[in-house]
């Protein structure tokens, strides 16, 4: 099986340890393939941001398509372009956010989301009410630490990521803890130690549903509007990126 996983910023050093993450959960004999966008924001960490990481993940939809993944995994907790993803594509494709939000609803009947700038919980609360998760889901709390400090997380940035999640879980009254970011996936097992409750990485999450999903035979429908996209030109500099 082929797992390809698109890291939507165009960090390298985060591509690879979201991919050396995303191999640790995947089964024997399952090839994970990490990318990422050849343009775009370094960091995703506000609206425009994610304008382009959308695209970026056009991009790579496309430019991996010969390398025929089973399922595709998108590594940002805003699950930017998950929709034009799917249009573009058959297999199954799941964002890290709705992995991670199922995943602790399964285990938890009230959980609490982690992450980096408090700007981005917006975001985080807007996937909830999307998913239908948000009933389940007690609070999402913001850490204000950048999303690209993450790449070299020492232990006193692993103390206050804990030190948040604490009080999340007092505050909230939750079950589970939901890292609310791609780049946390390294730090899943050490807080999941400390803190004694489910810890869930949207990484690990998506890579296992994602196989589930391929080993179902089951495929993005393509009636209505996830059917691929209308033929028409493009101009300018994504004119390559055209249907």
């Amino acid at each position: 099986m082929k797992i390809l996983l698109i890291n939507p910023n165009t960090s390298t050093g985060m591509t690879r340890a979201i991919e050396a993450a995303a191999r640790a959960a995947a089964a024997p004999g399952t090839q994970v393939r990490a990318v990422q966008p050849s343009f775009g924001p370094a960091s995703i960490e506000c609206h425009y941001d994610e304008a382009f990481a959308a695209a970026g993940v056009a991009e790579q939809v496309r430019a991996t398509a010969a390398w025929q993944p089973d399922a595709i995994v998108l590594a940002c907790f805003g699950d930017p372009g998950l929709d034009a993803a799917r249009e573009a594509t058959e297999v199954p494709v799941l964002g890290i956010a709705e992995a991670a939000f199922h995943a602790a609803s399964f285990v938890a009947t009230g959980f609490s989301v982690v992450t980096t700038l408090r700007r981005t919980c917006i975001t985080a609360e807007r996937l909830l009410q999307r998913y239908g998760l948000s009933g389940v889901c007690r609070g999402v709390h913001g850490t204000d630490i950048p999303v690209l400090d993450l790449e070299a997380a020492g232990e006193p940035l692993i103390a206050r990521i804990e030190a948040a999640a604490r009080e999340a879980l007092e505050r909230d009254g939750s079950a589970a803890i939901v890292l609310g970011c791609a780049g946390m996936a390294p730090l899943c097992a050490t807080l999941s130690q400390r803190l004694g409750v489910p810890v869930v990485d949207g990484v690990a999450a998506g890579v296992v549903f994602a196989e589930g999903l391929a080993r179902l035979g089951l495929r993005t429908a393509k009636r209505g509007d996830y059917a691929p996209p209308p033929p028409k030109p493009y101009t300018g500099w994504v004119r390559e990126l055209g249907w």
